[in-house]
């Protein structure tokens, strides 16, 4: 599932980006959640928010108010650096200073759907490509796309009503899902995660310090390390920050 973001200030247009891409979901097998906004400082505000971030922003350049590109470089500037952005645009002239935020397309209106349907697969093989930086869980009703190096925890939580419910702590928010953590533990093992708990697995790209038998996160989560794993978790940590100085 990608997350889609369409940025335009006319309607007609964002509505006919958002039908390419309902057919594509069909003829692709490729599920996209879309959410459409009428002006780049709606855009940006959502980021402001720090709601859940997307994969795809697709971007008019000329708008009232805050222009595309403008739009773009504030979310960069938010440390919003993997959304991919392709800018739909009327005016060539932008086209060397939109490379200043990292675009992976710069199409000329009026587009052929099938272009956009074209750039959207090389997308979405180009995600494929970094499966090994990404995992896909069950929340809910939605399959939902983490990124290994904003998943801070793996939690096995207790529940009378759901077996195996597991918490994914991001950067972002928690979700809930269903697994067997050891099984996460094991798949995750070459990915810099580590359980340093029977029912607790972490990422070390977001250890801050140890402290008389805890962790302490990045999002200020202190975490308690299994009695018998304290001298595992830290020689196990302390050859990580070997291996990422050299």
């Amino acid at each position: 599932m990608y997350r889609v973001a369409i940025c335009d200030d006319e309607e007609k247009h964002r509505e006919f980006v958002k039908s390419i891409l309902m057919t594509l979901s069909i003829k692709a097998n490729i599920e996209f959640v879309i959410e459409s906004f009428g002006s780049g400082e709606q855009l940006v505000s959502y980021y402001e928010c720090h709601e859940t971030p997307f994969h795809i922003l697709i971007l008019d350049i000329e708008m009232g108010g805050m222009n595309g590109i403008q739009t773009a470089r504030k979310i960069r500037g938010l440390n919003n650096l993997d959304e991919q952005i392709i800018f739909l645009t009327s005016y060539p002239k932008y086209m060397v200073e939109s490379f200043d935020v990292m675009t992976f397309q710069y199409l000329i209106k009026p587009i052929a759907p099938s272009i956009l349907e074209e750039k959207i697969i090389k997308l979405h093989q180009y995600f494929q490509a970094l499966n090994k930086k990404y995992m896909v869980i069950k929340s809910g009703y939605e399959e939902v796309v983490l990124k290994y190096d904003e998943l801070i925890s793996i939690e096995a939580a207790k529940s009378l009503t759901i077996k195996s419910k597991l918490h994914f702590t991001t950067t972002n928010q928690t979700y809930e899902s269903k697994g067997i953590i050891s099984h996460y533990a094991m798949a995750l093992k070459d990915c810099n995660f580590l359980q340093i708990h029977r029912s607790i697995i972490i990422n070390l790209l977001h250890v801050r310090k140890f402290a008389s038998g805890v962790v302490l996160m990045s999002n200020g989560l202190e975490l308690p390390i299994g009695r018998s794993k304290i001298k595992e978790v830290k020689d196990v940590y302390t050859k990580f920050m070997i291996m990422r100085v050299d």
